[in-house]
């Protein structure tokens, strides 16, 4: 009776070790995968810090990059070229304690056509007619930020676009072309958007320089946790089978 009590006594202790190492295994392995996604993410700041820093290149540049599949986010860029408000499409946003929306309007340029956020509007502001000075016509210089477009909603939590009220919750560059009745097809509209810097406006709206630049980095703290679970198991296993043994003597 002993020896069978002994032997189930050591297939249970086998058992708890062996769950042990498999999720000290996972954890560990969660850990550095944590570890390298920070040294992934501290490389991507690095990069865009540069950009952000240099000199504005040409919308050829960036169309350049686009084809070749070369990193842009976030790159200063400068086209030359022609607004057309009556295509404007209008983003839900809030700048700086306010709600309104960001003004996306297609430019005009010897390559084609490329939207541009304009910047911020409040809500009374939707309608462009109520900001005519805004409006501005002829040929335009315009300097912002490249930006990529979104191929799929971010989140199932953000809400549908609602192109009949010309809302936009998410920036569907391929939705916001068709409401313009133009096209991606044959590089009429590039697939990108410019962030406009903030500028001179006649008459204040829409208010350029609205990217928000935040790119959590929280690998470290997620690598620090996964450790410590994994630090933190082994104790109690250890504890756990040090006090079975303990209750056997």
């Amino acid at each position: 009776m002993e020896q069978q009590k002994t032997q189930k006594f050591s297939i249970a202790n086998l058992l708890i070790l062996t769950l042990t190492i498999i999720v000290f295994a996972t954890l560990i392995v969660l850990g550095t995968w944590q570890v390298n996604r920070l040294e992934w993410k501290e490389n991507l700041l690095s990069q865009i810090d540069e950009r952000l820093k240099s000199q504005p290149v040409t919308i050829d540049q960036i169309i350049e990059n686009v084809k070749d599949e070369k990193a842009f986010e976030y790159q200063p860029v400068t086209v030359e070229g022609v607004f057309d408000h009556s295509k404007e499409q209008h983003f839900f946003a809030t700048h700086q304690g306010r709600t309104g929306y960001y003004v996306y309007t297609p430019l005009s340029f010897e390559g084609g056509t490329v939207f541009i956020n304009r910047g911020f509007v409040e809500f009374d502001l939707k309608n462009p007619e109520l900001r005519p000075q805004g409006q501005i016509t002829g040929r335009v210089s315009v300097t912002g930020l490249a930006r990529k477009m979104l191929n799929e909603k971010p989140s199932s939590l953000v809400p549908d676009n609602d192109p009949v009220k010309n809302i936009f919750y998410w920036k569907d560059l391929i939705l916001m072309t068709k409401m313009s009745e133009l096209t991606i097809a044959d590089d009429q509209v590039q697939p990108f958007f410019i962030d406009a810097v903030k500028s001179d406006i006649p008459g204040g709206y829409p208010i350029g320089g609205v990217t928000l630049i935040d790119l959590p980095n929280n690998h470290l703290s997620y690598a620090f946790t996964w450790y410590g679970l994994a630090a933190t198991l082994l104790v109690i296993a250890g504890v756990f089978l040090f006090r079975r043994k303990t209750l056997k003597a």
